[in-house]
């Protein structure tokens, strides 16, 4: 028999100073490793720049070394790009959030309720 419940939650890792990444962090720096810009990525996520803005400096500031660097402009442009930290951040992120949807669903299925 099937059991009408199922356990559910979510992961985030946290640093010494509170929430350092999780699900829709993770979703912000793909969006800008995407497309290349804070202010586009913000926008498909329907995030004010300054949220976005701020949740990027947290990471930053968080993290053993930047996970998102800007360029400023110029006759190039701009831009914004993640680092090899920032791009080792979503995959370990990845993982952990992976095994974690495992267990929920072994927690589920031992169910007996």
């Amino acid at each position: 028999m099937e059991s009408k419940y199922r356990v559910n939650g979510s992961i985030w890792i946290e640093g010494k100073h509170g929430a350092f990444i999780g699900h829709g962090r993770v979703l912000l720096l793909e969006g800008i490793q995407k497309f290349g810009s804070i202010t586009k990525a913000a926008r498909a996520m329907k995030m004010s720049y300054r949220q976005a803005w701020e949740l990027v400096n947290s990471m930053n500031k968080e993290s053993r070394s930047p996970l998102v660097e800007t360029a400023s402009g110029g006759t190039g442009g701009g831009g914004t790009s993640l680092t090899p930290e920032g791009r080792r951040a979503i995959a370990t992120y990845r993982k952990l959030n992976d095994e974690f949807s495992r267990f929920r669903e072994d927690l589920t299925r031992d169910l007996k309720l």
